[in-house]
């Protein structure tokens, strides 16, 4: 009997129980799972919260290392994090959202809404923001290259517009070729502050959070806001050591997600069942994915990156900003759901959280993983360089 196999005849059988919470997880599979995140397990290190689900049933919910050095606090199942690039996917349901409230066509011009963004001949869409094929520079490698890199200023969406409206041409003509910017994601949350009535963070928590019942996520549009619950985020340094490395920015929407690996989980059977937006909203977060202009289709859809590990679908994407790391992922022929979040920059997002999803997934994945592939090298530029967003 499969792992996950022996997890669904669990669920069966406390099914009739309704005072015990969780499926009992195999003891091997268990074990894999503390395994992973044994580095991050001493009361000296910032750790991890781990979830997975089975046929949208939560049967495993831990937590490992500290969410505050300083204080001595424990990373708990419910500690917020900072979800990084996982957040593109809640801007891109805003923008899908509007879609089917007809007030905007993926289709649309930018400029329509942000005539900010210079005319540069051909038509840059909504569509191409969303699926990384705009050919708009990335907005935080332009401020870098000024001296004014995302670690060295509180950036705002002002700041963004002003970076993008002095560019005299883009990269490429849109939908010739994909290159992962940010710049995209926080246009489209500026569309959503200008066209929906309300701020992008009031519109995701009225359109979205709150009617799914995520009563831990928001937006970190403010990075002053105390948020309770909320771990701080740590680089690693060589010899064991650790920093405090916060995102110290306003922008938000290529990034800035606050939230539980509980309310991750919500989401993730959100993506699937229908319940917000109906099975057209379904549709589009999976099946609007980028097509470039010869034809070429790309992994790429609604903040959702489409592709296989060992041999099995998936759908995923992670994220890292400053020292938050994220990872999101669903198996959607084996109704298997990751959520992982971490405030240590260490923690390799991808090797890691797929790491635990074969665990689960057992000897239904054909191929072996690649070697070393949970730790990143603690000193190195990638991980430690403050409030970075990549893919």
């Amino acid at each position: 009997m499969s792992f996950l196999s022996q997890v669904r005849l669990s669920i069966l059988i406390l099914a009739a129980i309704p005072t015990i919470i969780y499926a009992q997880v195999p003891i091997d599979v268990s074990m894999r799972v503390d395994e992973i995140f044994a580095p991050w397990t001493s009361v000296s290190s910032p750790g991890c919260a781990v979830g997975v689900a089975v046929d949208g049933l939560t049967v495993l919910e831990r937590a490992y290392g500290m969410a505050d050095l300083e204080h001595g606090v424990p990373n708990k199942p419910e500690t917020i994090f900072e979800g990084g690039s996982v957040s593109k996917q809640f801007t891109a349901a805003a923008i899908m959202l509007l879609a089917l409230d007809e007030k905007l066509s993926l289709e649309d011009d930018i400029r329509e809404y942000v005539p900010e963004v210079p005319n540069y001949g051909p038509t840059i869409t909504l569509r191409h923001l969303m699926t990384h094929t705009s050919g708009l520079r990335d907005w935080g490698s332009v401020a870098g290259i000024s001296g004014w890199g995302r670690e060295q200023r509180s950036h705002t969406h002002e700041h963004v517009l002003d970076i993008v409206s002095r560019q005299s041409a883009a990269n490429f003509d849109p939908g010739h070729e994909y290159s992962y910017s940010n710049t995209g994601y926080n246009l489209l949350a500026i569309v959503v502050d200008r066209l929906a009535g309300m701020s992008f963070a009031d519109f995701s928590k009225e359109r979205i959070f709150e009617p799914l019942g995520m009563n831990s996520t928001q937006w970190r549009d403010d990075y002053r806001r105390l948020v309770p619950g909320r771990s701080s985020a740590y680089a690693a340094r060589p010899g064991g050591n650790w920093v405090i490395n916060r995102p110290i920015e306003y922008v938000h929407g290529n990034g800035g997600i606050l939230t539980t690996v509980g309310d991750l989980m919500i989401w993730n059977e959100a993506l699937t069942d229908g319940r917000l937006g109906g099975p057209d909203f379904v549709r589009m977060m999976h099946n609007e994915r980028g097509r470039l202009s010869n034809g070429a289709e790309i992994i790429y859809a609604g903040g959702l990156q489409h592709g296989t590990m060992g041999g099995v679908r998936s759908v995923t994407h992670t994220g890292s900003t400053a020292g938050y790391r994220a990872f999101l992922g669903r198996y959607p022929d084996h109704k298997l759901s990751v959520a992982m979040l971490c405030n240590a920059s260490n923690v390799s997002t991808g090797g890691t959280g797929s790491s635990v999803a074969r665990a689960f997934l057992g000897d239904a994945v054909t191929e072996p993983p690649l070697q070393n592939q949970l730790l990143c090298q603690p000193w190195s530029s990638n991980v430690t360089s403050a409030s970075t967003e990549t893919p």
